[in-house]
């Protein structure tokens, strides 16, 4: 099974289509576009989705932009802010676009 795994205050964005885009580090950067993915809560890995990914696209944390935090459903000054909550020190990430299925 392919799976990917989100924080559950996501979960409505996600599934109500606010939320287009996940911003990953490497360690997450092996999805492909096309593949089908089944969606889990971090915290209680509880199934809530599937979603197809549609590109994944290298980014330097200082070229994200207003459009990012479009598609991530908040401010881009919130879009920076949990990254660097969830990602200190890292500044290689990327851009995981998908759509619900």
């Amino acid at each position: 099974m392919n799976k990917i795994t989100f924080y559950s205050r996501f979960e409505a964005d996600i599934l109500s289509g606010k939320k287009t885009i996940t911003i990953r580090d490497k360690s997450e950067s092996h999805f492909q576009p096309q593949q089908q993915l089944s969606v889990f809560t971090h915290e209680t890995d509880r199934l809530f989705a599937q979603i197809r990914v549609l590109s994944v696209t290298e980014i330097q944390f200082e070229d994200l932009s207003e459009r990012h935090a479009q598609q991530e459903n908040m401010s881009l000054a919130e879009l920076k802010q949990v990254i660097r909550e969830i990602y200190p020190s890292e500044n290689q990430f990327f851009v995981i676009e998908f759509e619900l299925i």
